[in-house]
This record gives C-alpha cells, structure tokens and sequence, in this order.
C-alpha cells in the first residue's frame, strides 16, 4: 500500500486518520507521518493499516502501470 492509497481510501470510507490509526492499531503519528512521507512504517505496522481498510471492502490494485483502489464489496454502514 503507497501513501496515496492509505489517502484515496480513507477518503473512500470518509475515515480522518485517527479512524485509521484506530482501527489498525496504531498510532495516529504513524499514520500522519507515512501518509506525509516522513517514513515508512514496518512491514508488520503497514500490513495492519492496510488490513484496517481491507476489512471495510477496500481492495488496493497495483501493476506495472497502474496503482489505485476499489471496493471489493460493499461495506456495511454501523450504526453509532
């Protein structure tokens, strides 16, 4: 997962990056600080933003050619 996608799918799901950090299990630094690109997290701290977002349906396409984001299924809205 780029930066770019941690980005494009928060905005996707209209999470801020405290939603993020939340749901993945770390800190909102962290976040703040791997989507600005002051640093890259460890392999293990990346792996569980990115499975925060993936188990809101979020899928992360990636080639040669082209990066992105789409919804793998639909998410369930819950209520609050």
């Amino acid at each position: 997962m780029t930066r770019e996608q941690s980005r494009a799918a928060r905005g996707w799901l209209d999470w801020g990056q405290q939603e993020l950090a939340s749901a993945a299990g770390v800190s909102l630094s962290t976040v703040r600080d791997f989507e600005k690109g002051r640093r890259d997290p460890i392999p293990a701290t990346l792996s569980a933003m990115r499975a925060a977002l993936e188990a809101q349906g979020i899928a992360f396409l990636s080639d040669d050619e082209t990066l992105g984001i789409t919804c793998a299924s639909p998410r369930q809205k819950t209520e609050q």
